[in-house]
């Protein structure tokens, strides 16, 4: 089972469509401080992290699919990628120093920090990461995770540098490669793949069904890090962990959901670490064929939802009403769209204009992988009743939600922990060849309109391209994203220098440390 988007749930970081086109060298930290204040930090300590799993889906593969955020947060902090999320600019360099395109911006090279060594003192070589990408590329879903890239296509030049050429100008390839490029020696075996040394700024000291102990990497070619150690507890809801940090059992309790927020809102010893549009929980409706593939349907199941209410009950006010495009978090994202509001008039005109079977049933299937989820499918079901849409919310067990009902349901919920750039979703879940086209959805005016952005230099010209873009995607998309959760961590009173940004920026604890 290739879970693939499951393991972008925990990936991707508030970002937009302004990727540096020349050779990029610095740039603010990938995160920024939620605590600390003034205090000066220091050095030393053990912070014990809980973080989301289930001991089902447990793996070890830097390539593999990470359905647990354990499992993530371990990978992520072991190894590195080539690049991950700033806030300006919104991809900063990590273990490529800087890049730079070719003038038709297929072609880009990506220098090696200097100094980057893995954790037995082996240097790391352009064909280390030629050796991890090509992996990469070669997983199942390897075509949505790279996108528009070959493995024929992907070399090295001289030590340092690696060379990737794209099918099609994209300005935005810097971008793309943050998510999952985690780089590991190369010739490294299968079987051998959980002893593979990383990059990155803690090395593995155990590993025990879905729980770690990690050690400070001194010779992190990123910078110092001042934490000892950071150990992993896995758990498997939402509501355990936040009683194990109630308890000071654990120190951070990651992506806990708004539930424990109010639960430890009357706490003055528990931090809140509050990331705004953090995650999207759409509906997705299909249309390729059944039931909802009439454009006018679609569109009047969107006009049934009070957004409003199902941020209020759903997301306990802890998130933001949304237009149905995805990309909430871009600078390139369209505020000047109008925003979609209930009318219940207008969605029972649709429904008899396009001759939808109101005398139906259509189920909604979801699955409870995360706080919200069915409970959204639930309230959708209440509200589009009035418009006289009748609809049975389903519940599957993880498994068999993902292996029987995603890409392949007329109307189910889905989610991703990123509120990424409208392009990394075009690219994901919209264009036509996307492998991970949720809704079925083929466009050409949509694909061409992607293209013909991506392949666009000038930021300010490339954002007016966008727009476009976003309003075929407004009118016709087989999306339903009705709002976007807030991302919320809990911290005990001594911890500090927590990242604030959403998705892959928040499992970068290397600047973290512990009050004495």
């Amino acid at each position: 089972m290739e879970l693939t988007r499951r393991h972008v749930l925990w990936a991707g970081g508030v970002i937009g469509a302004s990727t540096l086109l020349s050779a990029c060298g610095g740039g603010d930290e990938p995160a920024a401080s939620a605590t600390g204040g003034s205090a000066k930090p220091v050095k030393g300590g053990t912070l014990r992290v809980g973080a989301l799993g289930r001991a089902g889906a447990l793996t070890r593969d830097p390539h593999g699919t990470q359905a647990n955020e354990s499992d993530y947060l371990i990978i992520s902090l072991v190894y590195d990628t080539l690049t991950v999320p700033g806030v300006k600019p919104n991809t900063v360099p990590r273990l490529a120093a800087s890049w730079k395109a070719s003038a038709d911006l297929k072609t880009w090279r990506f220098t090696i920090a200097k100094g980057a060594a893995f954790h037995d003192g082996s240097p790391v070589t352009a064909e280390d990461v030629v050796f991890s990408l090509k992996r990469l590329r070669a997983t199942p879903a390897g075509a949505s995770r790279l996108p528009g890239i070959q493995e024929k296509n992907i070399s090295a030049e001289g030590d340092d540098t690696v060379v990737i050429v794209s099918d099609y100008a994209n300005a935005e390839l810097p971008l793309l490669v943050r998510l999952t490029t985690f780089v590991i020696p190369k010739g490294t075996i299968d079987k051998d793949i959980a002893k593979a040394p990383g990059t990155g700024p803690f090395k593995l000291d155990w590993y025990r069904g879905g729980n770690a102990r990690l050690v400070r990497n001194d010779d992190w070619y990123g910078g110092d890090v001042l934490l000892d150690a950071i150990e992993v507890k896995i758990f498997e809801s939402p509501q355990a962990m936040a009683n194990a940090l109630l308890a000071g059992q654990i120190d951070l309790a990651s992506n806990v959901g708004a539930v424990a927020a109010r639960t430890a809102e009357s706490r003055k010893d528990i931090q809140t670490v509050r990331r705004p549009n953090d995650m999207a929980m759409p509906l997705v409706m299909r249309t390729s064929g059944g039931p909802f593939a009439d454009a006018r349907v679609r569109e009047a199941l969107r006009l049934a939802v009070d957004r409003e209410a199902m941020v209020e009950q759903v997301l306990s006010g802890y998130g933001t009403v949304a237009n149905d495009i995805l990309g909430t978090g871009d600078p390139a994202y369209d505020r000047s769209v109008p925003q979609r509001a209930r009318d219940l008039a207008k969605a029972r005109e649709l429904l008899r204009a396009a001759g939808f079977d109101t005398s139906k049933t259509y189920e909604l299937h979801t699955t409870e992988d995360i706080a919200g989820l069915a409970e959204s499918a639930t309230l959708f079901a209440t509200q589009v009743r009035e418009a006289g849409v009748k609809v049975k919310v389903v519940k599957q067990e993880s498994a068999t939600f993902w292996d029987k009902t995603w890409l392949k349901g007329d109307l189910y919920t889905t989610y991703w922990g990123t509120n990424d750039s409208v392009v990394f979703f075009a690219s994901k879940t919209l264009v036509s060849d996307s492998g991970q086209n949720e809704a079925g959805w083929k466009d050409q005016a949509f694909d061409a309109a992607y293209e013909k952005a991506i392949g666009t230099a000038d930021a300010s010209a490339r954002t007016a391209l966008l727009k476009e873009l976003q309003q075929i995607e407004y009118d016709r998309s087989g999306y339903l994203l009705w709002g976007m959760a807030d991302g919320i961590d809990l911290a005990g009173a001594k911890v500090n220098g927590l990242p604030t940004l959403p998705g892959y920026g928040r499992v970068q604890l290397e600047r973290a440390w512990l009050a004495r």
